[in-house]
C-alpha cells in the first residue's frame, strides 16, 4: 500500500512539475532563434520566420511556435526559387 501511494505522489509531482515548466514564458526572440538554427540544420535555406499576434494567426499549420506566454506565434513560411 506504502508503494502505491508513493507512485501516485511522484506521479503528481512530476505532472505538477511539468505544467510549471510548460507554463513558463519563453520570449519570442530566443524561441525565433533557436527555431532559426534547427531550421538551418535541415538544409533549408530560403524561408521566412514572423512573430505574429495569436488572434493574427489564419494558418495553423504554419505555426511553429508559441511564445510570450500564448500571446505570440512564430509562423514558418518556405520560400520557394
Amino acid at each position: 500500500m506504502k508503494r502505491i501511494a508513493l507512485g501516485i505522489f511522484c506521479c503528481a509531482l512530476a505532472t505538477s512539475a511539468s505544467a510549471s515548466a510548460l507554463a513558463a514564458t519563453k520570449p519570442c526572440e530566443e524561441l525565433k532563434a533557436e527555431i532559426e538554427t534547427k531550421i538551418q540544420a535541415s538544409g533549408v535555406s530560403s524561408y521566412t520566420l514572423e512573430i505574429v499576434a495569436t488572434h493574427d494567426v489564419h494558418d495553423q499549420n504554419m505555426v511553429v511556435g508559441s511564445c510570450e506566454g500564448g500571446s505570440k506565434k512564430i509562423i514558418y513560411q518556405k520560400n520557394d526559387r
